[in-house]
């Protein structure tokens, strides 16, 4: 009898409901989004996860559309800016210490900065006992000059020593934040790579390529170029643009267009340069879409697709670009060497003339070309899809769970 009953008590406390706040910086087109998206809406029965996040910055895409698409619905904090303020500041992490006091998390997990810096303070403040940061990027350098970023980094490890785990996107990104920045010791980080709906770039691929190929009137000879994310100096696509140009001045290049997929800050000056290169060369013009949602149906209609970043977490664009069957480029940023296999799916390089080269390479070689697609979507499939997202996050938080004495 009483063995029955300590059996009976196991069994309710291994199936409490274990609730999850989730927080993110704002709902812009990018990684974060589908990642919070993912682990809000399938993580397993024994989990409730609320979601909150900040609305997109001006010229940014609205994301909402994809959490729709998942059947999630966020609570909205259009306080939760990128831009710091202390007035707005304050009042978006009095909204989450109220939410946090009402929906009664045992965890806090947020993604990126803002939501990072503001969330784990409320979390703190309000006793919650596991507070978990998913780093999906970081701003150590090439986003500001050197006291802003030393003031950065020191509220970093202020907040890491607040936090129960931190999460990274890859083990360079681990090996960056515990060794090169010292933001916590590496036992204290725990890497799950990023995951995602893989599954929509792959299906349909023949007949998406020709509908878009035929909306931008490209032929079969066509090359087309793209690249995809946010106008903003961080993706340096005035690196994009110079290795246009010196692929243009190359002996034999013809039949190729150039697209410029995404909005933002330095749309104007991009848009400069972009009419000078066409006035030079219009019979191999860049196109500057804005940003496109269906992506899946863009992807497979391209050649190559490049990545000309500063910094980066993990590169969404190239993971999709793979996923559709398309060959990438990129300059040597953040986690992209773990997200591609180097002359298989794609080439990571470190200049414009190598980068030149490459994408040279791939224009004139169309097996070449044929052989990555090939490999692309063998490589992404399993590694990652956001089921092994969801079940890398969940042994993670089941292991801390146990730890505190919670499961």
């Amino acid at each position: 009898m009483v063995a029955a009953i300590k059996l009976l008590i196991l069994s309710l406390k291994l199936h409490k409901m274990i609730k999850v706040l989730r927080i993110i910086n704002r709902f812009n087109i990018g990684g974060p989004t589908y990642n919070a998206t993912f682990l809000t809406r399938y993580l397993s029965e024994d989990f409730e996860t609320l979601l909150v996040g900040g609305l997109p910055e001006e010229g940014e895409a609205d994301s909402l559309y994809i959490t729709e698409q998942y059947g999630v619905h966020p609570t909205l904090i259009p306080e939760m800016k990128r831009t710091p303020n202390l007035k707005s500041d304050y009042q978006a992490y009095k909204k989450l210490k109220q939410i946090i006091e009402e929906f009664q998390p045992q965890i806090v997990h947020t993604h990126a900065a803002k939501a990072g810096a503001l969330g784990r303070m409320a979390a703190k403040s309000c006793g919650v006992p596991i507070i978990l940061h998913t780093f999906h990027g970081h701003v150590f350098h090439d986003y500001f000059g050197a006291i802003k970023t030393f003031a950065f980094k020191t509220i970093e490890q202020q907040l890491a020593q607040r936090s129960t785990g931190i999460i990274a996107i890859s083990d360079l990104q681990k090996n960056e934040l515990s060794e090169l920045y010292h933001i916590c010791p590496k036992e204290k980080i725990q890497v799950i790579p990023l995951g995602f709906d893989l599954t929509r770039f792959y299906e349909n691929r023949e007949e998406n390529r020709k509908k878009t190929r035929e909306k931008y009137h490209l032929n079969d000879e066509t090359v087309a170029i793209a690249i995809i994310g946010r106008l903003a100096p961080i993706k340096n696509h005035a690196f994009f643009l110079d290795v246009v140009e010196r692929v243009l001045k190359s002996e034999g290049a013809k039949n190729l267009r150039f697209f410029i997929v995404g909005d933002g800050e330095s749309k104007e000056e991009i848009e400069t340069r972009v009419e000078q290169i066409n006035a030079h060369y219009p019979e191999n013009p860049i196109v500057m879409t804005s940003w496109i949602r269906d992506i899946p149906a863009f992807n497979p209609a391209m050649d190559i697709i490049c990545l000309t970043s500063k910094n980066e977490g993990t590169p969404v664009s190239l993971i999709e670009a793979q996923a559709s069957g398309v060959p990438v480029v990129s300059t040597n940023v953040g986690g992209v060497k773990d997200i591609l296999l180097e002359g298989e799916t794609g080439f990571v390089v470190e200049n414009k003339e190598e980068f030149t080269k490459k994408v040279l390479f791939l224009v004139r070689n169309k097996n070449i070309r044929e052989k990555m697609s090939q490999n692309g979507w063998s490589f992404v499939k399993d590694k990652f899809h956001y089921t092994r997202l969801v079940a890398n996050t969940e042994n993670y938080y089941r292991e801390l769970l146990k730890m505190k004495g919670l499961l």
